[in-house]
């Protein structure tokens, strides 16, 4: 028994449609997960903003709040230091601005300088 063309069309079109099904399955569940994905990093970042603000006072927010305008890989860097000393136990009271600055000045990178001689 030979197909006809009608059912070879036919065929053709079921497997066009279960493909289509299948991809949108695919983006269905990348969808679900890049979503699981975001509201785990909102909820981590609120966090991190629960612990800075039960250990900073506000003075110490606001120069980190600075810095982060500035230089915000390095004011991440600094609130992940101030996170793990929490953690840790090793912060007693809140930091203040002057502890902050003490902080800031010991986790900068050392600046690098060039002596340039002409000859």
């Amino acid at each position: 028994m030979s197909n006809s063309p009608d059912d070879d069309r036919l065929e053709e079109l079921r497997e066009q449609k279960r493909k289509e099904l299948e991809q949108r399955q695919q983006q269905g569940q990348s969808a679900q997960d890049q979503e699981a994905q975001e509201a785990a990093q909102q909820q981590a970042e609120a966090q991190k903003e629960a612990m800075l603000k039960q250990h900073l006072t506000d003075g110490a927010r606001q120069r980190l709040n600075a810095v982060q305008m500035s230089k915000p890989e390095f004011a991440e860097k600094v609130e992940q230091q101030i996170i793990a000393l929490a953690r840790s136990g090793r912060i007693q009271d809140r930091i203040d601005e002057d502890q902050m600055k003490s902080l800031l000045k010991e986790l900068q990178p050392e600046s690098q300088s060039f002596d340039i001689r002409r000859r």
